[in-house]
């Protein structure tokens, strides 16, 4: 396997909890009421550095679809899955979408940063 790129979104970010690559914009979130297994999850329109896997079909809580898992491509730890295809009419609207699991992302609001508090260059650093 070669060396991994990965994308740098821009504005407010979802990242993997464990690598903590980007993989979605918070404008991209179409819902975030729906839920998985292990408990909440969001809807996205696009989302980014993910690699994905085969169709399969399965049987959601909305009824049988075709979705594909989706892996972080930094780490490849399964963070949600894609809506391939929706087999009852009510629900193709998901159809080409992407659910991130809330478990497995961590939100880019970087409450930690840094301020240089020493003293920058200024007549009082001239001898």
């Amino acid at each position: 396997m070669g060396r991994v790129f990965t994308v740098e979104l821009d504005g407010r970010i979802y990242r993997c909890r464990f690598c903590h690559t980007h993989l979605a914009l918070a404008q991209d979130v179409v819902s975030r009421s729906f839920h998985c297994r292990r408990g909440k999850a969001y809807l996205f329109n696009r989302v980014a550095n993910i690699s994905v896997g085969d169709k399969e079909e399965r049987m959601m809580l909305s009824g049988m679809h075709t979705v594909a898992d989706l892996f972080c491509c930094f780490c490849g730890q399964n963070v949600g899955w894609k809506y391939e295809l929706a087999h009852d009419r009510s629900q193709k609207y998901k159809e080409g979408k992407f659910v991130l699991e809330r478990g497995k992302l961590v939100d880019g609001i970087d409450a930690e940063f840094y301020i240089d508090t020493r003293p920058s260059g200024s007549d009082a650093d001239e001898n």
